[in-house]
């Protein structure tokens, strides 16, 4: 945790920024009228002026344990860095299990496909009403989801036929929508009060998930050949059980939110939507070039990590020395160089801009990626001279290859936190959840096909290989030029 506390801190500044932005916050109702033209720039200060006049709004109760203050912000998402980390642990363990799980079940390679991308299909298919739930609470929908993953994961470890198998995880998608739904919307709540930080705060969360599952791949290997791959699932079972208890001490910040939201609404004289049309939020986003940019780079990001658990394994098997050994490593150094990424992109969406970072790092992705089969074809990296990292010798071309893969993977762990600023920053109030749910879907549902396209471009190109990738990095690039493109064109559509 102490990296994702220097993340998040950035030296202390963390702390610094927050506390100057709360307690010099005086607002009289007039300021509060006008900030409403810079939502994502809102505070939640203890004003008696804006209370009184949440009272006189919608005469709701404030749901929270009392004003929330800079401390509070920053031990609320400590809290929940820290149930992150934890329960990538546990999802680190699980990771290379769910094969093996199928094989000692003595399912096909087929059905274990169906196994593993069960998942992916309940997040596409609950993620609008998941987004909409965790809007109305953030900490239900948290403990909720939570809730439904550990008995998910449970019963996973206990399944003996497909059948069984397949609604286990097609729960752990559930559970995960519901539970992501919330700690998106949370997120953005917490950044939302330090705006200046939204790049490190979004980052420290990138950080802590690659460091958590770099420490819980090792762990669960070790649990999986002393115990069986019934163990992995038993281990994330439990941190999700932890993560859950934890759960419990974070605060409801969307109750904040819609009252805050609730003054703006009253001073403008405007009315709060009815239910039918929160019901047509994604149409409403949509329908905004900014929104169909960023829904376009997400799906195109989608391609890459395709191409990560479809192609990249094998070809690293092919191409390493010590085979599937060298694979796993080579995977376990891509999952580390989150660690450099993240912070990088943190700074950079600090102190330039979400959308610029995206930008950058998602040009860096296909650039890696397209970078793959050209260096696994051409006759240069075939020399023998190479490079001996610690007892491990690498010839030229397993160089160049394991480079690509590595440019790839540190520039996609930028792309990710700057991806999630921005729809911070886009997000209408009040409905953060919903609308982050909309590129999240967009990626889940490109992730149910890609694996399968890339696969087919791997078949009929085995005089190329690596050609899978480049597609995926073209793919990205597409994503790029339309995040730039539509970017530019701002359609005004209202709340």
């Amino acid at each position: 945790m102490a990296v994702a506390c220097s993340l998040l801190s950035g030296s202390s500044c963390f702390h610094h920024f927050a506390s100057r932005k709360f307690h010099s916050n005086k607002f009289s109702e007039e300021n509060l009228l006008c900030k409403d033209l810079e939502p994502s720039r809102r505070s939640f200060g203890n004003n008696k002026v804006q209370h009184e006049s949440l009272k006189a709004s919608d005469g709701n109760e404030d749901n929270t344990s009392g004003p929330f203050t800079a401390d509070k912000t920053y031990q609320s998402m400590a809290l929940l860095l820290l149930s992150q980390f934890l329960l990538f642990v546990g999802v680190g363990a699980v990771i290379p299990s769910i094969p093996l799980y199928g094989k000692e079940l003595g399912f096909s390679s087929a059905a274990n496909g169906i196994v593993i991308s069960a998942p992916a299909v309940a997040l596409v298919a609950g993620a609008k009403f998941a987004g909409n739930y965790a809007d109305q609470a953030r900490k239900p929908a948290l403990i909720l989801g939570m809730a439904v993953i550990f008995v998910s994961d449970f019963a996973t470890a206990l399944a003996s036929d497909l059948g069984m198998l397949v609604i286990a995880r097609l729960g752990l998608g559930a559970g995960r929508c519901v539970s992501e739904a919330g700690e998106r919307g949370l997120l953005a709540d917490l950044a939302n009060q330090i705006p200046e930080l939204r790049g490190r705060a979004v980052a420290a969360q990138q950080g802590v998930m690659a460091l958590g599952i770099a420490i819980g791949a090792p762990c669960g290997g070790i649990a999986v050949e002393k115990y069986g791959p019934r163990a992995a699932f038993l281990c994330v079972s439990g941190a999700a059980l932890v993560s859950l208890i934890l759960y419990l001490f974070l605060p409801e910040t969307q109750g904040i939110a819609r009252e805050q939201h609730g003054v703006h609404l009253k001073g403008q004289g405007k009315e709060k939507k009815t239910e039918s049309q929160e019901s047509a939020d994604w149409a409403d986003l949509w329908s905004q070039n900014q929104w169909r940019g960023l829904v376009l780079c997400q799906s195109g990001a989608s391609f890459g990590f395709a191409a990560k658990i479809s192609s990249i394994p094998i070809l690293a098997a092919a191409n390493l020395p010590g085979g599937a050994i060298g694979a796993g490593v080579l995977l376990s150094a891509a999952g580390l160089s989150g660690l450099v990424g993240a912070p990088i992109a943190g700074l950079l969406i600090d102190r330039t801009s979400a959308r610029t970072t995206a930008v950058i790092s998602g040009i860096c992705c296909g650039i890696g990626l397209m970078l793959i089969p050209v260096a696994l074809s051409l006759q240069l990296f075939d020399a023998e001279a190479g490079v001996i990292i610690g007892s491990i010798y690498l010839n030229g071309k397993a160089l160049a290859f394991a480079s690509a893969v590595l440019l790839w993977s540190t520039a996609a762990a930028a792309q990710g936190p700057a991806l999630t600023a921005l729809a911070q920053e886009l997000a209408p109030p009040r409905r953060e959840a919903t609308a982050l749910a909309l590129p999240r879907a967009a990626g889940d549902a490109t992730y149910i096909f890609a694996p399968f396209l890339l696969g087919l471009v791997a078949d009929s190109a085995l005089q190329a290989p690596g050609l899978e990738c480049a597609l995926a990095g073209s793919v990205g690039i597409a994503g790029v030029v339309a995040i730039i493109r539509l970017g530019d064109e701002k359609e005004v559509v209202s709340y």
